[in-house]
C-alpha cells in the first residue's frame, strides 16, 4: 500500500497507517523488532533510480515494505521529507508507542558487499588479544565504514568460522567470550575460505580440498601466481583437479591470478570467480567470450596494487581525517617506518605493480563495457590495506577507471551478492535481510557522498559508530 499523509497535516495519522501496514497477516509489528524508517530516498540496489521520499519498514531485522510517501491526491509529498514535518512524525510516533528512525533529505542505499577481502590475517599471537576477538574488531571496523558482507578469502581460523555462524545473523545481537550476557552491537556479516589450497601435485590439492571441505567453508581458495617470477605456479592439471574436487563438495573456487593466459585457463577449468584483475596485458576478445560463456564474475581489486607501491613514502591518504578517525594505527607505524619505506622505494616489484594498476583500470573498463560481470572487492585485510576505507578508495579507482557511479555501486551491491550466490542480501527489497547505509547526499551523483555516512545497519540492528 501507498502511505499517504492526509494534508500533511499531522504525523501522527502518517505513522499511524504505517503502523496498520505493519500489522497484517504475518507481520505483526513487534517493537522490540520493528521499526519504521520515514523520510529516506531509496535506492535498491537494482538499477532503478532513487525513490522519492519513502517509508521502509523493518521486521525482524528483514525489509517488509517500502512504500513512497504520497499526498491526498496521489502525488508525492516532498514536503513530508522537511525536517519539520519529520520532526512531528517522530514526537507523534513516540507518543503513540511506535518505534522509528527519522531522517530528513537522506538516502538509503544497500550495505556495501566485498567479494574479496581478508578478517584476522594481521593478527599477532602474544599481544594479548584472540584471533577471533580481533577478527570481530575488524568487522566491526568494515560495518562503522558501510561494508556489511565480507567473503574472506583464505587464511580464516576455526573463530572466523564461528563468527561466520554467530545467531546474531538472525537478528539478534552477538554473544561472544564465556560470559552469557556479554553482548556486542552487530558488525559485518562474514563468509569464509579457510586456507589456501596448495600442493605440488594435482593428488595432494585434491587431497587439501577434501581437509578444508570438512571445514565447512562458502569457498574454496587457489593462487595461480608466480609473483613476477619469484615463486612457481600452480600448474594447470593441478588447479584443475582442485576445481573438480571442489566441485564434488558443492563448492566453488576462488582463483587468485595476475596473466591473462591463466585467467583463460581458470575460465576453462570451472573458476567460479576470478578474484583479481588480469594485470599484465590487456584483455583480448578471447578473454570476454570465456567471461560471458561462463558467467564468471571479475574482481577488480584496485587497491591491492595501491598497497604495493603507496609505502615507498608517506601516503597521500595518511592526511584524510575519513581514514584517520578509526584506523589500526599499529599498521600505519609500520608501514609509515623509514626503513621499510626505504625498501619499498628500491623494489622493482613496486613500480611493476604500479604499471599493473593502469592495466588493470584499462581491462575493468573493457571487461565492464562487454557486460562482464564485475564484483567489488578490494582485497583488504593484509598489512596497509585498511579496512573499510580502502572500499571507498576501491570505488574511486573504479571511477577513474570509466565506470559510472551507478555502475560502481550496483557492483558493490546486487551485482556483488548475485556474485556470492546471495539472494538475501545487496538489495532493498521485502524479505532481504536489512543491512543498508543511510547517507546524507545522492551517492549517484558523487561516490564521496558515501563517505557522509548517516547510520548502518546490520540485520536491521544499527551499528555503534
Amino acid at each position: 500500500m501507498t502511505m499517504k499523509a492526509p494534508g500533511l497535516a499531522t504525523g501522527l495519522a502518517l505513522i499511524l497507517a504505517i503502523c496498520a501496514s505493519a500489522c497484517e497477516p504475518g507481520f505483526p509489528f513487534d517493537p522490540a523488532t520493528d521499526y519504521v524508517v520515514v523520510g529516506v530516498r531509496v535506492w535498491d540496489g537494482t538499477g532503478a533510480p532513487p525513490s522519492e521520499p519513502s517509508v521502509v519498514q523493518i521486521s525482524e531485522g528483514r525489509i517488509l515494505s517500502i512504500e513512497p510517501i504520497v499526498d491526498d491526491a496521489g502525488l508525492a509529498a516532498e514536503a513530508v521529507a522537511t525536517p519539520a514535518v519529520l520532526a512531528d512524525i517522530a514526537t507523534d510516533a513516540a507518543k503513540a508507542g511506535i518505534p522509528g528512525k527519522i531522517f530528513a533529505d537522506g538516502y538509503l542505499i544497500p550495505g556495501l558487499i566485498n567479494t574479496h577481502g581478508h578478517v584476522g590475517g594481521t593478527w599477532i599471537p602474544g599481544t594479548g588479544v584472540e584471533y577471533g576477538e580481533y577478527a570481530f574488531n575488524e568487522l566491526e571496523r568494515y560495518a562503522r565504514f558501510g561494508v556489511t558482507t565480507v567473503n574472506s578469502l583464505g587464511g580464516d581460523r576455526g573463530a572466523s568460522f564461528a563468527l561466520r555462524d554467530a545467531s546474531w545473523m538472525e537478528h539478534a545481537e552477538e554473544t561472544v567470550g564465556d560470559a552469557a550476557d556479554e553482548r556486542r552491537p552487530p558488525r559485518a556479516r562474514l563468509l569464509v575460505a579457510g586456507p589456501v589450497v596448495t600442493g605440488s601435485t594435482p593428488e595432494d590439492a585434491a587431497a587439501m580440498v577434501d581437509r578444508v571441505a570438512a571445514m565447512g567453508p562458502d569457498w574454496i581458495k587457489i593462487r595461480v601466481d608466480d609473483n613476477l617470477g619469484a615463486t612457481t605456479k600452480m600448474s594447470p592439471e593441478t588447479y584443475a583437479a582442485v576445481i573438480t574436487r571442489a566441485g564434488e563438495h558443492g563448492l566453488r573456487v576462488a582463483s587468485h591470478l595476475f596473466y591473462r593466459q591463466d585467467a583463460k585457463g581458470l575460465l576453462r577449468a570451472g573458476t567460479g570467480l576470478v578474484a583479481h584483475s588480469i594485470r599484465d596485458e590487456a584483455v583480448d576478445d578471447e578473454t570476454i567470450a570465456l567471461f560471458r560463456e561462463t558467467g564468471v564474475c571479475y574482481v577488480p581489486t584496485l587497491t591491492r596494487e595501491v598497497s604495493t607501491f603507496a609505502y615507498g613514502d608517506r601516503p597521500d591518504f595518511f592526511d584524510d581525517p575519513f581514514l584517520m578517525s578509526d584506523v589500526d594505527s599499529v599498521q600505519v607505524a609500520t608501514v609509515g617506518d623509514p626503513d621499510r619505506q626505504a625498501r619499498v622505494r628500491a623494489s622493482g616489484a613496486a613500480e611493476a605493480y604500479g604499471r599493473a594498476l593502469e592495466i588493470a583500470q584499462a581491462n575493468l573498463a573493457r571487461l565492464s563495457e562487454a557486460r562482464v560481470p564485475i564484483a567489488f572487492g578490494t582485497d583488504s585485510g593484509p598489512l596497509g590495506r585498511f579496512q573499510g576505507y580502502f572500499e571507498h578508495m576501491e570505488m574511486a579507482l573504479m571511477a577513474e577507471a570509466g565506470l559510472t557511479p551507478e555502475q560502481v555501486l550496483r557492483s558493490a551491491t546486487g551485482v556483488a551478492a548475485e556474485c556470492l550466490g546471495r539472494d538475501d542480501i545487496g538489495t532493498i527489497e521485502p524479505g532481504r535481510r536489512a543491512d543498508f547505509v543511510i547517507v546524507r547526499d545522492n551517492p549517484l551523483e558523487d561516490l564521496r557522498n558515501l563517505r557522509e555516512i548517516v547510520g548502518v545497519w546490520v540485520g536491521g540492528v544499527e551499528v555503534s559508530r
